[in-house]
């Protein structure tokens, strides 16, 4: 059901898509650097929860309500829009999300919450998975219900992965990072843009 040349031809594309840059590796990023490895593995979970929930829409029907449904689909860009902006414009002002304060260190929970809703609230990656994961499902080749479940969780968990992974790296630079607090303004300014500029590109997208 899942030939050996098509699994490795997928999981180089989905590797190519973990490591693009956006807001859901940079709240990683962020996390690891302000709270450490284990703040930064939540996050990358958090997002990998996000893509999940967006594989089982797809595979389920959900997703294709929002390319054929106007009014759904504008009611999940505005939340995940509103979402994203909402994100970049308390980083702008707080300049919390990367921070070596350890007074301003969040609970897990609220860090799995908000890497969660990053992921799951915006419509592109389910638009994304409904158009990239199929490319790769044979119908001749077993259940296509399975083979998108697969598929599509292995990309999850690529995605889960990779963000906590460079979470993780990105927690050694804490120290070298004490000493630049400028440079820290720089990447939470840098941080907040890619938020809002992210749920701006979500607000102009157009249902397909």
């Amino acid at each position: 059901m899942f030939p050996l040349e098509i699994w490795l031809a997928y999981s180089v594309a989905c590797l190519l898509l973990v490591i693009s840059p956006g807001p859901d590796n940079l709240l990683a990023i962020g996390r690891g650097i302000s709270q450490g490895r284990l703040a930064a593995l939540v996050s990358g979970l958090a997002s990998g929860s996000g893509i999940l929930f967006h594989v089982f829409a797809a595979t389920f029907g959900l997703t294709l309500l929002l390319q054929t449904s106007a009014l759904a689909f504008y009611a999940v860009q505005l939340l995940g829009a509103g979402y994203l902006i909402w994100l970049g414009i308390r980083v702008l002002r707080s300049r919390s999300l990367i921070s070596l304060d350890p007074v301003k260190r969040q609970p897990l929970g609220r860090i799995f919450a908000t890497g969660f809703l990053s992921a799951a609230l915006n419509p592109k990656p389910g638009l994304f998975v409904l158009a990239f994961v199929p490319q790769f499902v044979n119908p001749e080749l077993g259940s296509v219900t399975t083979q998108m479940l697969v598929y599509g969780g292995w990309f999850a968990l690529l995605t889960a992965a990779g963000f906590a992974l460079m979470g993780v790296f990105s927690a050694r630079l804490s120290a070298w990072l004490q000493a630049k607090p400028k440079l820290v303004a720089g990447l939470n300014i840098g941080a907040g843009a890619t938020f809002v500029s992210s749920g701006l590109a979500v607000a102009l997208m157009k249902q397909r």
